[in-house]
C-alpha cells in the first residue's frame, strides 16, 4: 500500500535517478529515508512528530507541502492516514514482492460442492470465487471440453474422430489420454511457437525501410521441433542466448542462436553499419529483458530508472555481455551457417551468433547516444536480482544460466504469467 504512493508521487525528484534527485533525498531505501539533513530526517521510524515527510505531504504551506504543487496532485487524507500509520509502526521497508525468490502458496481449503476440485489450481479458484460471492460454471459438455482444449493445445478445432474417441472413452484418465494425444499432434509446436516467435520478434525480413528478405526460416523450425520435443525451459533459454558458447555445439544449437539474429540491419546506402550494430545491441538487452524476466529496462539506456532499481550503470553492463559478438550490420547478414535446405534449395543459411576472440571496448553511453561516450563498464547484470556467481565470466552463457537459475526471482513467474495469459486470455499480472 505505502511503496505505490511513495513511487508514484515521490520517486521522480526522490528516487533511484541521481541527475533528478532533488535536495539529496532518497526515499526509494529505506537507509536514505532515514539519513540525517542537517538536523532532520525524512522518516524517524516510531515517531510521526519528529518525520519530515508526514509534515511535508501534510502541510498546507506552498512552500513547503511535498509534492509542489506544480508537481503534481498532493496526498489524500486517507493517503497520509496510512503513511502516518506506516511511520508509527516502524516504517518497515521491503523487496518488491516479484522481486523475490517465488514461494509455494498453501493451497486453500474450500468446500467442493458442485464443483470438483481436481487439483491446486482449482483449489485457488473456487476459494476466489467464493470470496467474491460467485458461483463456479456448470462442468462444460465432454464435446465442448474436447473442442476447447484442442483450440488451446493446437489451434485447431478437434476432428470428427478425435472427438468420438474421447467421447467412447469411459475410463478414468480419459481427459488425460486426450490431452496426451494432442500434444504428440505437430500442430501443438507450430500453434505455440508462434508466441514464442513474437517475442524473439520473428519476421522473414530485416526490417527498416528496405526490408529485405531474410532467409532464418531453421530458427523458426528449431522453436517448433522444441516445443514438440518438450525441450526443458532451461535449455531452451541456453541455446538460443548462448548455444555457440557451449562445449561442442551441435547444428541444432547454433540455429538455436538466431533468436537474438531477429534484430534489424539497415543496408540503405549511406547507413553507419556501427550505428546499426549498436542499435541491434540495444534491441537484444532489451529483448531479453522483457521476454524472460518480464522488465522494461529500455529506459536505462538514456537514464537510471526513475522508479525501479535498475541504473543506466547497470543497462550498459548487460550491453557489454552482447556487445562482443561478430556480427555488425552487414548486408550478406554474417556470420551465418549453412543449414540443410527445403526442396527447392540441396543447402540454404541462416545468421547465427559468434563470440569474437577479442572483446569490444563498452561504455556508458550519454543520453543513449553511440557517439557520446562516458566511463567504461564491465560485464554483469542488474544487482538487484542478484549477481552472475562468483568467478563466472560474464558472457552470454553465464547470463543464460543466470535467467534460469532456481534463485532468479522473475523468470519462472513471467513464463506462468504468459502461459496463464494465453489460455485463460487475462495474465495472473
Amino acid at each position: 500500500e505505502i511503496r505505490p504512493l511513495l513511487s508514484n508521487t515521490c520517486f521522480r525528484c526522490h528516487g533511484p535517478d541521481e541527475d533528478e534527485r532533488k535536495a539529496d533525498l532518497r526515499l526509494d531505501t529505506r537507509d536514505g529515508a532515514m539519513e540525517d539533513h542537517d538536523g532532520f530526517r525524512a522518516i524517524v521510524p516510531g515517531d510521526v512528530d519528529e518525520s519530515e515527510l508526514i509534515y511535508r505531504i501534510a502541510s498546507d504551506d506552498p512552500d513547503d507541502v511535498m509534492p509542489p504543487p506544480e508537481k503534481g496532485d498532493r496526498f489524500t487524507p486517507e493517503q497520509i492516514k496510512l503513511m502516518k500509520r506506516w511511520v508509527r509502526e516502524g516504517a518497515e521497508y521491503d523487496v518488491h514482492w516479484a522481486y523475490q525468490k517465488p514461494a509455494r502458496a498453501a493451497v486453500p481449503t474450500v468446500k467442493r460442492e458442485k464443483f470438483l476440485v481436481r487439483g491446486a489450481v482449482d483449489a485457488f479458484v473456487l476459494a476466489k470465487l467464493n470470496e467474491m460471492g460467485l458461483e463456479p460454471s456448470e462442468e462444460a459438455a465432454r464435446h465442448t471440453l474436447a473442442r476447447r482444449v484442442a483450440l488451446d493445445l493446437t489451434g485447431l478445432p478437434p476432428t470428427t474422430e478425435e472427438v468420438e474417441t474421447f467421447l467412447a472413452d469411459d475410463q478414468a484418465g480419459a481427459y488425460e489420454r486426450l490431452v496426451d494425444r494432442l500434444l504428440a499432434n505437430p500442430a501443438f509446436g507450430e500453434h505455440w511457437a508462434r508466441m514464442w516467435l513474437d517475442l524473439a520478434r520473428y519476421a522473414d525480413s530485416a526490417g527498416y525501410a528496405d526490408d529485405p528478405a531474410r532467409t532464418i526460416w531453421a530458427y523458426r523450425d528449431y522453436v517448433i521441433r522444441s516445443l514438440n520435443d518438450n525441450k526443458p525451459m532451461d535449455r531452451f533459454t541456453i541455446e538460443q542466448l548462448a548455444g555457440d558458447l557451449l562445449e561442442k555445439p551441435t547444428e541444432e544449437q547454433l540455429v538455436a542462436t538466431a533468436f537474438h539474429r531477429n534484430t534489424q540491419t539497415n543496408s540503405e546506402g549511406g547507413t553507419d553499419d556501427e550505428e546499426f550494430r549498436n542499435a541491434a545491441i540495444v534491441d537484444r538487452v532489451n529483448t531479453t529483458m522483457t521476454t524472460w524476466m518480464g522488465t522494461t529496462m529500455a529506459c536505462a539506456q538514456c537514464h537510471t530508472h526513475k522508479y525501479d532499481p535498475l541504473t543506466q550503470e547497470e543497462y550498459f553492463r548487460m550491453f557489454a555481455i552482447f556487445n562482443n559478438t561478430a556480427d555488425a550490420d552487414k548486408k550478406n547478414e554474417s556470420p551465418t551457417m549453412k543449414v540443410p535446405g527445403t526442396d527447392h534449395a540441396p543447402e540454404t543459411t541462416v545468421p547465427v551468433m559468434r563470440e569474437m576472440a577479442k572483446s569490444r571496448e563498452t561504455r556508458i553511453q550519454r543520453r543513449g547516444n553511440f557517439q557520446d561516450l562516458g566511463d567504461k563498464v564491465a560485464p554483469g547484470v542488474p544487482a538487484v536480482f542478484g549477481g552472475l556467481g562468483a568467478d563466472v565470466k560474464a558472457d552470454r552463457l553465464a547470463l543464460a544460466r543466470w535467467l534460469v537459475d532456481e534463485r532468479n526471482p522473475l523468470t519462472a513467474r513471467v513464463l506462468a504469467n504468459r502461459l496463464w495469459e494465453k489460455i485463460f486470455e487475462v495474465g495472473l499480472v
